[in-house]
């Protein structure tokens, strides 16, 4: 199993299916009748005490009454066909609704079985994508699931340009039930399960997740852009949205930049130019390298180069189709040396136009760089799908023959494009949020961040992300909850830096600078072997915390036992914890374990006594200039409240020095 990835697949989502269309613009065409396009449905819940906005499609100019039990408002369909209508805030609902869009002609759109109540969007990898049946207590979770007061809604995975691209379906809400609970986010059904009960209100829960993903093609390209480095991938994104052919050879500019810088190479000398320089060998048979019994690519993770050649008779007669079928993971194409298409995925499909440019008679040569971060790499086949394609003519077999070249250099950080799925600019955004558009939520919980393990920037990524969803939802003040990292490698055996507790720490100063933010910590329910831990029970009741403390302004409470200060006292450091529930007690030992004591230089462990709310560390230094906590991909913890939650990690200055 991949890291980062769903336990359910990638071909999830059958039942529940939110069918998103890969239309440009809205179509200015004639209508049977007005369409309500915003993703609604009937069961659907909308959201209470707030304005409802519905959007639609009609004739243009077409006069469109749209009412929602007693809420009433009429509106003009623009120049394009497009309406929009803001109905009066409704309280929740001890009955259903129906909502109806009804055109000049008498002809109305309608929805019924709608309850107002809350609405929760639930979004990030795998462990949110993580299905309820196999959830711990997963078989009982979801035969008692059958509740007509919870809705599930379940995004399908899609990649978008741009946001604009409107859904080509209407969504499909369902009622809770064993059908439709299995495989729902375990996190999100377990989290307004609770809610629910809490509130004694219609919840409707929203899954939009995708395991593996980075959290950059989450956040709105809008917003990305504005982020140190990232407005040049903004801009090759809208170009390879309007023309992909130029945005295919800007990638293939950033390409050869790349490779001439780490190979030393000139230009033109470069292996989608000069294949030849490169020592190749007979590919033995396709699928995972790691399976042909060649030593040096026995547990290899990086670039290697495929290549094959086909002769075309005859000057082309129009663009080409050349299809490689199962890649894994990252591929980048030339024919001829012109870029024909770069595509991230496990083992999808790849099926690349090659413009009639790149093509001439005679003998033409296809080189491919095969990029693999993690478990299996390589062509997966089958040999009878590989084959090109001329305009007009039968395609040629390209089953046979291929070669390949490893490249083992430091340096493996080639190019990815800015339109792949999982390490896109906003590509999931547009495919999966934006098409949501301007329902009203109670709030987002979000977990996320495994596969950007050592990225320095993900906090700022987070912050961008916040301020374009609520721009989206049309919130200022919409609540976030974030679940911090779970506990996840070997326990630690000795101080040493970490990635992982560098990615929490990015995570609770990014909840830190945002008023509306709250963090749920999964710091001791992660499993050391396993990156899903199937706890998402304990990690529902965190979520619920944070939610009902951050709603109740109470927002000091509601990410459990977080560190206030570090101060200087005596031979020691005095810590302070906010959102202490009772007092913070050890567990199984005597005295709080995993302090450190940080100079300029290095970390120790500190010994350390509890008191209350306090926790003092003994035997400081005047160099000491830090103090950390938890910090390691897997530490063991015991310092929890009488919630309990266990203390959040976190790294700290000392003041007082």
């Amino acid at each position: 199993m991949r890291r980062g990835q769903s336990r359910s697949g990638t071909g999830r989502r059958v039942g529940l299916a939110l069918l998103l269309g890969t239309a440009a613009a809205w179509p200015v065409m004639a209508q049977a009748r007005p369409r309500i396009l915003t993703p609604m449905s009937a069961h659907a819940v909308l959201q209470r005490d707030r304005p409802i906005i519905v959007e639609g499609a009609a004739d243009a100019g077409e006069r469109i009454a749209v009412t929602l039990g007693e809420g009433r408002a009429t509106v003009t369909a623009d120049r394009q066909g497009r309406w929009r209508a803001t109905l009066p805030a409704m309280a929740a609902s001890t009955t259903s609704q129906s909502l109806t869009a009804t055109g000049r002609d008498g002809v109305a759109d309608r929805m019924d079985d709608l309850l107002i109540g809350d609405v929760w969007l639930c979004s990030g990898q795998s462990n949110m994508e993580y299905p309820t049946k196999a959830a711990l207590g997963g078989e009982g979770l979801v035969r008692g699931s059958a509740n007509d007061r919870i809705r599930l809604l379940d995004v399908a995975h899609h990649v978008a340009l741009s946001p604009d691209e409107p859904l080509a379906n209407r969504p499909v809400w369902a009622a809770a039930a064993p059908a439709t609970v299995a495989d729902f986010s375990a996190a999100c059904y377990l989290m307004v399960k609770d809610l629910a009960a809490k509130a004694n209100v219609p919840i409707g829960a929203i899954d939009s997740s995708w395991g593996g993903t980075k959290i950059l093609p989450w956040v709105a390209a809008t917003d990305a852009r504005k982020l140190p480095g990232l407005a040049a991938d903004a801009d090759l994104l809208a170009l390879y949205a309007r023309d992909h052919a130029a945005g295919l050879r800007a990638f293939g500019d950033r390409w050869g930049q790349w490779w001439r810088k780490a190979s030393g190479d000139a230009s033109g000398q470069e292996p989608w130019n000069a294949p030849d320089r490169l020592s190749w060998t007979a590919v033995p048979k396709f699928g995972p390298w790691e399976e042909w019994g060649v030593p040096a690519l026995a547990d290899y993770n990086g670039l290697v180069w495929f290549r094959q050649g086909f002769d075309l008779p005859g000057a082309p007669t129009g663009d080409g189709t050349i299809e490689l079928a199962g890649i894994d993971e990252l591929d980048t194409v030339w024919i001829n040396g012109v870029p024909v298409g770069a595509t991230f995925g496990w083992g999808d499909w790849r099926r690349y136009t090659v413009p009639r440019a790149a093509l001439k008679a005679g003998r033409n040569e296809i080189v491919v760089a095969l990029g693999d971060t993690y478990g299996p790499g390589g062509m997966f086949g089958p040999a009878d799908s590989i084959r090109f394609t001329p305009a007009g003519r039968a395609p040629i077999p390209l089953g046979t023959g291929w070669r390949y070249s490893v490249y083992k250099r430091d340096d493996q950080r080639y190019p990815r494009a800015p339109w792949e799925s999982h390490a896109g600019l906003g590509t999931l955004y547009n495919g999966m949020i934006a098409p949501l558009g301007p329902i009203g939520l109670k709030g987002v919980a979000w977990y996320q961040g495994e596969s950007d393990v050592g990225l320095t920037s993900y906090g700022d990524r987070l912050g961008a992300l916040m301020t374009g969803w609520r721009r989206q939802f049309g919130d200022p003040t919409l609540p976030f909850l974030i679940v911090q990292l779970a506990d996840f490698g070997a326990p630690p055996v000795k101080i040493g830096e970490s990635g992982w507790a560098a990615l929490r720490e990015a995570q609770r100063l990014a909840v830190l600078r945002d008023e509306h933010a709250a963090l749920a910590t999964a710091i001791d329910i992660g499993v050391r072997n396993d990156i899903h831990p199937a706890d998402k029970n304990e990690l529902a009741k965190r979520l619920v915390f944070a939610q009902q403390h951050l709603a109740a302004g109470d927002r000091a409470a509601a990410s459990g036992p977080m560190i206030a200060s570090a101060t200087r006292a005596g031979g020691g450091v005095v810590l302070r914890f906010n959102g202490v529930q009772g007092a913070l007690h050890a567990w199984s030992a005597a005295a709080p374990i995993g302090f450190e004591l940080c100079d300029a230089r290095a970390c120790r462990y500190a010994e350390a006594t509890v008191t209350g709310t306090e926790v003092r560390l003994a035997g400081a230094q005047p160099g000491d200039i830090r103090v950390r906590y938890a910090w390691a991909d897997a530490p063991v913890v015991n310092l929890y409240d009488e919630a309990p939650h266990p203390v959040v990690p976190f790294e700290a200055a000392i003041s007082g020095n």
